[in-house]
């Protein structure tokens, strides 16, 4: 370049590069808007279970759905990103793979361990990728559960396998090279103030063309071949139908003959219908009362096995309380020293009792037994 203008050969350089971006395969607007339906239906699923596991409200819309690659997936996203992959085992062909900035990642993982979200870190720690790890692979049942409905066929995934994506190559798995096409649906992702960032659903191509398939019944590969039948359908017919005028008549003639002989059939049916039937009331022996032994009838249940038990007393923890706990760790319950413990029978609350020692063995005493009123009292 001179003299700030671009030479011919720089100037045919770059429509090369622009045609061959433009020549990259791509898939038309009727299946992007059967793509971004999916996902728009399964993503939407993926959000209901995030947010019950976060306790927040989380919102996952407004699909855009494009052809892309790995290296171009990972300059987007502004890696490292992490990645929780699936393969579809049953009903659909391919790998579905749901990506995640690092940031959000961090976000999700601290509230999942009792934070507020507030202070997200620049990397995961192996607690933290554990987090992540069960969110993802919760959200990405529950799409494949929906889009197993959308297909009207079961979808069955292999085990999740979640890792991290940066600028080296050597990160990406052994079946996706760099240049690897694929589907990209991006959306939205939002979370209580928190989050307001993108996440990805990304389908190889073989299974983009199976869900294709079967969301369609398969009327993509049939069009092109209905064409070319049609021609020679009507030039068969053109020669054929002169000789078989007279077989196609005496066919008719049996067709009209066996519909006589069912209405004479239906007829007769008829009038076997028509005689007559005598019709009487039914009668039943007159009932008789008869006293309940009450005592019999409990001895009929006195050896059913019923199981006590005794609570001690209750705590609430949250996770990052319960993996903080070791050998030696005290946990306080709700109950004071001499409050009386809860006795239950088949988890139903029947008395109350304390503590006794026999013969070096627990026992309970027991020191009230609750009343009717006082038991469904407690079921409320």
């Amino acid at each position: 370049m001179n003299d700030n203008f671009l030479s011919q050969e720089e100037i045919d350089s770059l429509l090369n590069k622009n045609e061959e971006v433009n020549g990259n395969n791509d898939i038309d607007d009727e299946v992007k808007d059967l793509l971004g339906e999916v996902g728009n239906i399964s993503m939407a699923t993926a959000a209901t279970a995030l947010s019950t596991i976060l306790g927040k409200q989380v919102m996952i819309n407004t699909p855009k759905v494009e052809v892309t690659d790995i290296k171009s997936v990972t300059d987007d996203l502004n890696v490292p990103v992490v990645v929780l992959q699936v393969e579809f085992s049953e009903g659909l062909k391919g790998n579905n793979i749901l990506a995640l900035k690092i940031r959000d990642a961090s976000i999700i993982a601290n509230l999942m361990m009792g934070g507020d979200g507030t202070n997200p870190n620049e990397e995961l720690s192996e607690i933290e990728m554990s987090a992540i790890s069960e969110a993802m692979n919760q959200m990405i049942g529950s799409a494949s559960t929906a889009m197993s409905t959308m297909i009207r066929s079961d979808v069955n995934i292999t085990p999740p396998n979640v890792n991290i994506w940066d600028s080296n190559e050597d990160s990406i798995p052994d079946e996706f090279s760099k240049d690897t096409e694929m589907v990209k649906t991006s959306f939205n992702l939002t979370v209580e103030g928190l989050i307001d960032s993108e996440i990805m659903q990304l389908f190889t191509m073989d299974t983009v063309d199976e869900i294709v398939d079967k969301m369609t019944g398969g009327s993509k590969k049939e069009e092109p071949k209905e064409e070319p039948k049609e021609e020679p359908k009507k030039e068969v017919k053109e020669v054929k139908e002169e000789p078989k005028k007279e077989p196609v008549k005496e066919e008719v003639k049996t067709e009209v003959k066996e519909v006589k002989e069912e209405v004479a059939l239906s007829s007769a049916s008829s009038n076997i219908k028509e005689e007559n039937v005598t019709v009487q009331k039914p009668q039943f022996a007159p009932l008789k009362e008869s006293k309940n032994d009450e005592k019999s009838n409990l001895d009929l249940i006195l050896d059913v096995p019923l199981e006590l038990s005794v609570i001690l007393g209750r705590s609430k923890k949250s996770i990052k309380e319960v993996l903080a706990l070791s050998p030696g760790s005290i946990v306080e319950l709700n109950k004071f020293a001499e409050e009386p413990l809860e006795i239950y029978a088949n988890g139903k609350l029947i008395a109350q009792g304390e503590v006794v020692v026999i013969n070096e063995n627990f026992g309970i005493r027991i020191t009230n037994i609750l009343s009717a009123a006082e038991r469904v009292q407690k079921l409320k």
